[in-house]
This record gives C-alpha cells, sequence and structure tokens, in this order.
C-alpha cells in the first residue's frame, strides 16, 4: 500500500490526550493498560492506536508487536505493518523511540512516559506483496468493514506481560460490533455519529485470543445445546448471509458436541466468516486460524453454495476441535508463548494433525457424510502427503518449524498429521476390541492435564506409550519419531478395505492437488497435459498447450488468474460455459454446460473376503 500519510491525522490522533499529572495509584505495575482504536480517524486505511501503561519507575522500557501468534507456526511481524511510532511525556513533548527490529521499540526516559501512539496498516491489502500474515491472522481495513485481529494493532510492554488490559473501540454508531471480549460499557458522542464500545482483558493473551469484527455484518445467534454460537459473516455483494449459513453452522457443530460427549466446552463460540472479493488487493490466503473461544475464516466469495457450506464445515470443525488441542491438551511452548522468540512443540501431529483427523472423522462417525466419502478425503490426504517429504521426522519438524526444509513441509501436518491421527485411531481400538479411541485418549490427556496444566514436551510421547498399548508405541518410534513411510495399505487391511483402480470424481482445475492450468510470462495461461485425463475438458476437445484467453467474457491474464480459476474451480454443475481459447494460433471457442468432471484414480473398497474381526473393527472404526 503505498500512499501518502496526512499529516492532519497525526495531529488528531497526537493531541487527543493533554498534560496530565500523576500518582503513586496509578503505577504500570498495578494498572491495566489503557489502549484505543478509533475507526473514525483512519487515514489511508491506518487506524489510530493510542497505549497509556501508567506511571513506569523504570528508566528504559521496551514494546513489542508479535513477531508470531500461536496457531500459526510461521512469521508474521505485525510490527512491519506499524507507522509513526510516537511516545510521549505528560506534558506532550516527544521522547526518543528507538526502532530495534521490526517488531520492537524501546524508550528511554521512561519514567516521563505518559503514552504511546502510531498508526496501523492492513495486511490484506498487502497480501501480493510477499510480507503479509495468513489472512486468519490478518487484519482488514475498508470502510464498510474491519477485521481486527487485536495482535495486529495492540502490543505489549516487556515488563507488563501479566497485566490486564483495557480496549476502547470507537466507530461509526451504525456499524455492527461482534466480539466475545469481555464488553464494559458503551458511550455515544455529543453528535450522536459515534459509539466507543469499552472492553476488558485480564491479560495479553487475551488480547490476541479474542478478535473482533467490526462493520455492515449479518449476525446471527443459536444456541446448540448449552453453547451460544454466534456467526458474524461479512459478504461484500450480499452473496452470502449468517442466516443462509445458519443451519449448516447447526448440524456441525451439533454433530461436534455429540461426538465429543463429555469433553469440556466453552459457553459461548464465534464464527467469524469474511468473503473475499477476489480482486487484485483482496486476500487470497483462504483458510482459518483457531482461538479458545472463535475462529476467523477467509473463504472466496465466488464459490458456489454447496461448496461454500462444506468447505466451511470442514474448516470451522477443525478450529472447534482445538478446544481438544492444543487448548486443553498442550505443551509449555504452548502454554507460556513468546510472541518475539517462540519455541515450539515437538507435537503437532497433535495440534493439527489429530484436530485435522477428527474433523473428518466426526462427519462419517455421526453421519454427515458417506463411508465413500470419507475414503476418498483419506486417499486425498495420502496422495498429498506424498508430494511431500515423507521420510521426514513429525517431531524433529515440529520443533523446527520455521526453519527449511521443515517451513516448506508445514502443510503435512493436515495431511500427514491426520493420516498419523487415523492410524493411532485403528490401532487404539484394535487393541481394546472397539472400546478406545483416539478420542477416548484425547479425553484422558485432557483431564490430566487441561488447560492450565501444560504436559513436558519431550515426554508426553512416553506417556501416551505407557497409557496405551505397545502397537502405539511401536507406531510412534517408527513413524512419528522416526523417519519411516507409513504403508497405509495395512491399516486399511485392519479394517476390511483395499485400493482400486476407479473413475472419481475431480473439479475443472485440479487433477488431486495438481493445477491442469499453468502460466508463463510469455504465453499467458494455458492448459498443461493433464487436461486429457479430466473428462469434462477432454470431452469437449480441449488439448495440452491450449492459451486461456477468455472465460465467460472475462480475459485472462497472469494477473488475474486466481480471481478467475477461483470461479471456473466453483462451477456448479449445469451451468452455461463460453471459453476462449488459441491452438497454435487459431482461436478455438468452447460453448457447453458443465457436467461432473472424472479423472482416473484409486478408492477404497470393502474386501469382500474380510473377516468378522475386520468388519467389526471397521464398524467399531466408523460408527461406534
Amino acid at each position: 500500500m503505498k500512499k501518502i500519510f496526512a499529516i492532519i491525522g497525526l495531529a488528531t490522533v497526537f493531541v487527543a490526550c493533554g498534560p496530565s499529572s500523576k500518582t503513586s495509584n496509578d503505577l504500570a505495575t498495578q494498572n491495566p493498560i489503557k489502549t484505543t482504536l478509533d475507526l473514525t480517524k483512519v487515514v489511508d486505511d491506518k487506524v489510530p492506536v493510542t497505549i497509556d501503561p501508567g506511571r513506569f519507575t523504570q528508566e528504559t522500557v521496551t514494546y513489542r508487536l508479535p513477531k508470531v501468534v500461536q496457531g500459526t507456526y510461521a512469521v508474521s511481524d505485525f510490527g512491519h505493518f506499524v507507522d509513526d511510532f510516537k511516545a510521549f511525556d505528560y506534558e506532550g513533548n516527544e521522547l526518543a523511540a528507538v526502532k530495534d527490529d521490526t517488531n520492537t521499540w524501546t524508550i528511554a526516559n521512561a519514567t516521563k512516559l505518559d503514552r504511546i501512539a502510531y498508526f496501523v496498516n492492513d495486511t490484506y491489502d498487502v497480501e501480493g506483496e510477499g510480507k503479509s500474515p495468513f489472512s486468519p491472522s490478518g487484519t482488514n481495513i475498508e470502510p464498510d468493514n474491519y477485521v481486527l485481529n487485536l495482535h495486529g494493532f495492540i502490543g505489549y510492554f516487556d515488563s507488563l506481560k501479566a497485566n490486564q488490559y483495557s480496549l476502547d473501540v470507537t466507530a461509526p454508531v451504525d456499524f455492527v460490533r461482534s466480539s466475545a471480549i469481555q464488553n464494559t460499557g458503551e458511550k455515544l458522542s455529543e453528535d450522536g455519529k459515534y459509539r466507543t464500545t469499552s472492553y476488558f482483558a485480564p491479560r495479553y493473551f487475551d488480547i490476541t485470543d479474542n478478535p473482533m469484527m467490526y462493520g455492515n455484518l449479518d449476525v446471527e445467534e443459536f444456541m446448540v445445546g448449552d453453547i451460544k454460537i454466534v456467526l458474524s459473516v461479512f459478504s461484500p455483494n450480499k452473496t452470502y448471509t449468517a442466516a443462509g449459513l445458519k443451519e449448516t453452522m447447526f448440524n456441525m457443530m451439533k454433530a461436534q458436541k455429540k461426538y465429543l460427549g463429555d469433553i469440556n466446552s466453552t459457553p459461548r463460540y464465534d464464527i467469524y466468516l469474511y468473503l473475499s472479493k477476489g480482486e487484485e488487493d483482496s486476500p487470497a490466503g483462504f483458510g482459518a486460524l483457531e482461538h479458545h473461544t472463535s475462529t476467523v475464516v477467509v473463504l472466496p466469495e465466488s464459490m458456489q453454495a454447496e461448496a461454500l457450506e462444506q468447505t466451511m464445515i470442514d474448516v470451522v470443525s477443525h478450529e472447534f476441535f482445538h478446544i481438544v488441542t492444543p487448548l486443553s491438551v498442550h505443551s509449555e511452548d504452548v502454554h507460556y508463548f513468546d510472541y518475539n522468540a517462540p519455541t515450539f512443540s515437538k507435537h503437532l501431529w497433535m495440534y493439527e494433525g489429530v484436530t485435522e483427523y477428527f474433523a473428518q472423522h466426526f462427519q462419517v462417525y455421526e453421519g454427515l457424510r458417506t463411508e465413500e466419502e470419507f475414503y476418498e478425503t483419506i486417499l486425498g490426504k495420502i496422495s498429498t502427503s506424498l508430494g511431500l517429504d515423507d521420510t521426514m521426522s513429525f517431531t524433529t519438524m515440529s520443533e523446527n518449524i520455521l526453519e527449511e526444509p521443515y517451513a516448506s513441509n508445514y502443510y503435512n501436518v493436515y495431511q500427514k498429521g491426520a493420516l498419523i491421527g487415523m492410524c493411532i485411531d485403528i490401532l487404539m481400538r484394535e487393541a481394546s476390541n472397539g472400546n478406545r479411541s483416539m478420542l477416548s485418549l484425547m479425553k484422558e490427556l485432557s483431564l490430566k492435564y487441561g488447560k492450565n496444566k501444560p504436559f513436558t514436551d519431550d515426554t508426553i510421547i512416553e506417556e501416551i506409550s505407557a497409557m496405551t498399548y505397545p502397537s502405539v508405541a511401536e507406531f510412534f518410534e517408527t513413524h512419528v519419531i522416526g523417519t519411516t513411510p507409513i504403508d497405509y495399505s495395512k491399516f486399511f487391511d485392519k479394517v476390511g478395505l483395499q485400493e482400486a483402480e476407479a473413475k472419481v470424481k475431480s473439479n475443472f482445475i485440479l487433477q488431486g492437488n495438481t493445477p491442469i492450468v499453468s502460466g508463463d510470462p510469455e504465453k499467458g495461461l494455458f492448459f498443461t497435459e493433464l487436461v486429457e485425463g479430466n473428462s469434462f475438458w477432454a470431452g469437449l476437445g480441449v488439448k495440452a498447450n491450449d492459451v486461456i484467453k477468455q472465460v465467460n467474457g472475462t480475459d485472462v491474464s497472469l494477473q488475474n488468474a486466481n480471481s478467475v480459476f477461483q470461479k471456473v474451480y466453483s462451477w456448479e454443475l449445469g451451468k452455461d460455459i463460453e471459453v476462449k481459447l488459441d491452438r497454435d494460433g487459431e482461436e478455438i471457442i468452447v460453448k457447453a454446460k458443465t457436467t461432473q468432471p472424472y479423472i482416473k484414480g484409486k478408492k477404497l473398497v470393502e474386501n469382500s473376503n474380510a473377516t468378522k474381526e475386520q468388519i467389526n473393527l471397521r464398524k467399531a472404526w466408523l460408527k461406534g
């Protein structure tokens, strides 16, 4: 975002607090840190922030924004988005503030420090520039929508990590406000145009753990058992509404509660859905980020309804299952998380892998998906995992996840990590005659530890091995700590399944996880040889190296390829389409109604020679 900074905006913010006197009752160590965000004084897409910590007794203090936030396993550098950082004394004079690194400022003469003030750029606008956090952990600043992941706006003082926070957010009076953080009151401006909402956070963790969404939102509240669900949706073109997604979310979370059983749950859970326009400055890091009592989801608005609903089930259920791990079962690295110098646990197989396994398994277990659909998902994860480093130790990768070659294999935590969960689940059920499972193991660990008691990172696998069976211990040693690839056919055989060649459903853009479209600066966008294995395109006579010039009247370029092919990926069946191709200088027009694409692949099928024991184990695995 290359915009000129308005000087008048600075004056508005920095003169807001005049000289003040301090007493012995306002020591920084004894009072909440007062923070403000003013959405009515945004300048060039930058939100003004002020931080009033109270009176310091030391001469030098350090203020930081997070380098890494929990749940992302990647460097975000939120300090990169801070502009015009200034510190002021009690008389309104500027104090020297030295920027030590991207996320850190040191302020001398801190006994005179009254407040700091700065502006925060949003992260969504600059995702294409190569320096931006994952969208669901990022920030959005638009006239009609604000995604307020507070760790992107508010930092902490090294000496006040345990302090409480008070937060005032000022916004136009007609803005819808959505957040689970404790609301302590509201106040209207004298002219009635603006409303300031006050919030309270017991510590900095609660600032980072409670996202907000402000603006022209669509909000629905409903109960699932004893949990209040708050669904907040921003759909820029009003394509989707919270009411339209309510039934899907209700049925999903009802099934999740049934699946989880007696694992403690939260009294309220918030779902924030931001739907991206698909334009050049729109966020493109689709997915979600979990918090203790909420999740932020970013998806393309161009998705068809059925695809959006299924994606919301997959994504939000994954995030909700994080109430089990790492929120209830976690190590010291998670419990005592350092936002600027984090260390990482060895157990992403648990935090992300088991969570992703639950998110898929509960759907077949509770009847939301068929067994065939579940099998298809499992085979898809196997295929994707084999495209990554299948010989990498999962514990070593987890502990070093910010470094290469481990960082580039992070995606495997959702693929092979989930498969690890599946294998342990089958082993647990096999050794216990169907009485114990991966879920029952996590319940046992949750009771032993819980959200306030971390486990010891180096010994938890040894503990789990002692709590379970020799087959589980051997699996950990060989395939989680060790580097031996998993022979999944052995686990399928245990439950009476086998792989068979078959025609499998696909989509209009991918073969498995590989795009059938590629790009070249000179040639533009073109179909690869994989298009010949896609029944839809091959049936229309499309060939490898056909250059894609236009899709449904939209000229295609490298610059708009993402937005165009997001829509192609989500085409509904029976849709009239027209694609203009260039084949060696000849214009080819393809007109058709979309039909289900198929590719050659593998399916999991029941083994007709399966024993009674294998069949019973499969039933225990899939239906309990």
